[in-house]
């Protein structure tokens, strides 16, 4: 299928030497939807607008279809499409003159009916920008973004601002791309926005990417969890050997973090009913791509996927 995305080592120094990137390396194949997750500030968004050919990076490589986004801008850029954070269109034109002035600026565009139709913005072509919804605002940049009928799509934080109907638009919108065979790179803060449409993801923290994946690779590293209660008694037995597994006992709440969820679970059923023993409460949770994103807000030196599996 081949990358149509390479991103190499990737860094990128603001003023005052602070590096928003440290080598950042990962790859994106044709027909794919890799999504770029981070904490606050993180780096993705200086990361994607690198890839964009934006600007410049500070030390690495970055290929889109073969080129360099910044230094081949001229071939490159007819075959991308770009949503920004912000779109910045002039307040005073209508949606229709918007979607026209950027049309202007393609090789092959989408008629304008068609694109905003896409978006479900038809109804809203002579309405100016300043008098739009913030939400109607993402869904016009997403119209101007597939106008040029994209390779490659990048989109930043592309649902931001919809309410539910509108997200649910643009992830169609956004699969119906991917059948045809356009490469998405997104990054967004919704992780069931990533769960729902990422072959492959990223987690970003303090400029590197500490793990990559597919959703289940990802979930992978976190362990499951079972929890419940027990009546607190003095002659309450002893909880079965569960090897490999960590248990945090209160003496009446008893939370359990494995990596083998069914036999674990088991084990503890068994134990129970031998005992006659009821377990109130009873909760097991596989592990979930928020429990990962959590786990790597939360530690202070997170190690890379290399280390994770060691």
């Amino acid at each position: 299928m081949g990358d149509v995305v390479e991103v190499t080592d990737l860094r990128r120094s603001y003023s005052g030497g602070f590096e928003a990137v440290r080598g950042v390396t990962f790859t994106v194949a044709r027909g794919e939807l890799f999504a770029l997750l981070g904490t606050n500030g993180a780096g993705k968004t200086s990361t994607l607008e690198l890839v964009e050919g934006l600007a410049r990076p500070s030390a690495g490589q970055v290929r889109v279809l073969g080129g360099d986004p910044y230094a081949d801008r001229a071939t490159v850029r007819p075959r991308i499409g770009v949503m920004l954070q912000q779109g910045g269109f002039p307040p005073d034109l209508t949606v229709r003159e918007t979607a026209r002035m950027w049309a202007g600026t393609l090789s092959t565009p989408r008629p304008i009916e068609e694109a905003l139709e896409l978006v479900r913005m038809i109804d809203r072509a002579d309405v100016g920008i300043k008098q739009l919804s913030g939400g109607e605002r993402r869904r016009l940049d997403l119209a101007l973004a597939v106008m040029g009928r994209p390779e490659v799509l990048f989109l930043d934080e592309p649902t931001t601002g919809l309410d539910p109907e509108s997200r649910r638009d643009t992830w169609a919108l956004v699969r119906s791309m991917l059948d045809d065979g356009v490469t998405v790179l997104l990054t967004t803060h919704y992780l069931d926005e990533a769960e729902e449409l990422a072959d492959r993801l990223a987690i970003m923290h303090k400029g590197r990417v500490v793990r990559t994946g597919t959703v289940a690779e990802v979930v992978a590293t976190q362990p499951a969890t079972v929890s419940f209660e027990l009546e607190s008694r003095g002659d309450r037995p002893q909880l079965p050997d569960l090897s490999g597994a960590l248990v945090v006992d209160n003496g009446v709440k008893v939370e359990v973090r494995t990596d083998r969820l069914q036999s674990t679970l088991t084990t503890l059923l068994l134990w129970a009913a031998e005992r006659g023993l009821e377990l109130d409460q009873l909760s097991a949770r596989p592990a979930s791509l928020e429990q990962a994103f959590l786990a790597v807000a939360d530690e202070a030196d997170v190690p890379t996927n290399e280390e994770v599996f060691a």
